[in-house]
């Protein structure tokens, strides 16, 4: 397996969604998470994967349940149990995922090598929210700022951390 990533947005509060649903729409976020992301595993809590209308395109998706009978009717997603079931699934894979929701980001947090974290300048209401980035555990490599225009109500910063080994 190569690097394990974290991608994630998230408030200035780790806010990262409410009822399901997220709490901005960044299209230019939107496409850099498609542009890293394709042509990749991405492991992802049920709840997250019934948030989208369909399954997310040129990806393959490995959905973290307790549900052993959970089927997501579609050749492109499979069903683990576990975290460990997911890491061994990926083995293969260059650079797999973790894309939410929070609680399966706090689990997969101590095998992850990098997080791809686009920070949201704004504090939110959510019932969903990012694990704290440990300083000690954790560097900032590179951050991009994105200030926010016509189709971007708040701004963001695109973050990229890697574990210190």
């Amino acid at each position: 397996m190569g690097r394990l990533t974290m991608i994630a947005a998230a408030a200035e509060n780790n806010a990262l969604g409410k009822d399901n649903e997220l709490l901005w729409h960044l299209p230019d976020d939107f496409k850099r998470f498609k542009a890293l992301t394709t042509g990749h595993y991405i492991i992802m809590g049920r709840k997250t994967f019934e948030s989208f209308p369909r399954p997310l395109p040129n990806r393959k998706h490995l959905i973290l349940t307790r549900d052993k009978n959970y089927d997501p009717g579609f050749p492109d997603c499979s069903v683990v149990l576990n975290l460990k079931e997911a890491l061994r699934i990926i083995k293969e894979d260059t650079m797999p995922f973790i894309i939410g929701g929070g609680e399966i980001y706090s689990l997969a947090m101590p095998y992850c090598d990098a997080i791809e974290l686009t920070r949201v300048h704004a504090n939110f209401k959510a019932d969903t929210h990012f694990p704290e980035i440990d300083p000690t555990e954790w560097k900032l490599v590179r951050e991009e700022f994105h200030p926010m225009d016509e189709r971007h109500a708040h701004s963001f910063t695109y973050r990229t951390y890697h574990r210190i080994r």
